[in-house]
């Protein structure tokens, strides 16, 4: 039977390569298996929650609204302003904030109905950093653009370099993904750059979706956002947003992964676009855990908490690998991502002979043009155990490689 011939080039999930890549190799034995592959978080939602899921179990025979209840886009406008100092005269929660039963269905949809048929005269392009979270270039695919990586090396501070854009490339483009904090690398995207995507996506007329899920998750200074610096940018209140959206979740910032909430928010005509797309085909949260998505995004201390364990764990980190392998402490999120010349190879290696679990760089990236994958000298590391497990797996990690 013929599928969809724009998913033809799909590759395979990152992990189900990784399962592959360690298929027939046994981890070295004595020791207790670490795995630390998956950014999952390994810590528990504050207690509360199951609470006020319980308090709303009358709600789980209801069709919930599919944009997100108004509470709970209130509370995601509060978050916004508390965040980034975004005031009620930036944001209204009805028409610049839609809710998502996690972010990631709403990055997968976003290009579905943003890209055209055709731009600037010829195929439109959805581009993305590389490495990538991977549902940017399923969403890509899907959509029937031409799939942009553009590489975010040590040399470009791991971050596209934007000034590499050619016009032709500009004029086409429909869609740009950036993440910041930056997964796997860690780094930040600073106000000036974020003012030159923010223009040129407005010269050019496309869409800049920046995922900022890891922005709770930060090492020393929180990270600036896009929608803070649309502000900061100024123009009329109508148009403060034009061409920007940003996507905000609760699997990292409230440990909640299972929890499946989130929203996206900016441009409202964007808003507007997407609220009713989805409202055909998505996924919605359903009331006991919206009201329990409205407490989370109420509360800032445990985040605060979740913060201090990642801050604990790059400190270990740090300890035990000094300088080797290239380490240095990421801004934001909770990955390490070492230098260690050939990724797959270590990552056998790392599980053969330490029982240490972790993703090759090349599995989060895809080879370009140049024929280099930029991901491959690296491996990716979750800082999601404990400490004393960072620590041991560090040091295996050393004596190993």
């Amino acid at each position: 039977m013929q599928t969809n011939p724009h998913l033809e080039t799909l590759p395979d999930f990152p992990f189900d390569r990784l399962r592959t890549l360690l298929d027939g190799i046994d981890p070295a034995a004595g020791l207790d298996p670490i795995a630390l592959t998956i950014g999952e978080p390994q810590q528990p939602v504050p207690d509360w929650v199951s609470k006020i899921v319980m308090e709303n179990a009358h709600l789980w025979n209801k069709y919930p609204p599919f944009s997100g209840s108004n509470a709970l886009r209130q509370a995601a406008a509060g978050w916004l302003g508390r965040r980034y100092g975004l005031t009620s005269d930036h944001i209204d929660p009805m028409k610049h904030v839609v809710a998502c039963a996690g972010t990631r269905e709403a990055i997968y949809l976003l290009p579905t109905w943003a890209v055209p048929l055709t731009k600037g005269g010829g195929r439109p392009i959805v581009a993305m950093p590389n490495p990538f979270y991977h549902v940017y270039g399923t969403a890509a695919l899907a959509s029937g653009a031409e799939s942009l990586y553009l590489s975010a090396t040590k040399e470009t501070g791991h971050l596209p370099d934007l000034d590499s854009l050619n016009e032709d490339t500009l004029a086409r483009m429909a869609v740009m993904f950036l993440c910041s904090p930056a997964n796997p690398q860690g780094v930040v995207a600073d106000a000036t750059y974020l003012e030159r995507a923010i223009k040129l996506a407005r010269k050019h007329d496309f869409l800049l979706a920046v995922d900022e899920c890891y922005a709770e998750i930060y090492d020393s200074k929180p990270p600036v956002g896009a929608l803070q610096v649309c502000r900061d940018m100024g123009g009329d209140a109508s148009c403060l947003f034009d061409n920007v959206i940003v996507f905000h979740s609760l699997s990292k910032r409230s440990n909640g992964a299972g929890v499946r909430s989130g929203f996206m928010a900016g441009d409202p005509a964007i808003i507007e676009a997407h609220g009713r797309f989805r409202s055909y085909i998505s996924a919605t949260i359903p009331g006991p855990i919206d009201a329990a998505s409205v407490a989370l995004w109420n509360d800032d201390d445990h985040v605060k908490q979740i913060r201090a364990f990642y801050r604990r764990n790059i400190d270990t980190a740090e300890q035990v690998l000094g300088d080797r392998f290239g380490f240095y402490r990421p801004e934001g999120g909770f990955f390490l991502w070492l230098d260690v010349g050939d990724g797959e190879q270590a990552a056998q290696t790392l599980w053969r002979d330490a029982a240490v679990r972790v993703l090759p760089g090349a599995h989060t990236s895809r080879t370009g043009d140049t024929g280099i994958n930029p991901g491959d000298p690296y491996i990716r590391i979750a800082l999601v155990e404990e400490a004393n497990t960072i620590r041991e797996a560090c040091e295996r990690l050393i004596r190993t490689l």
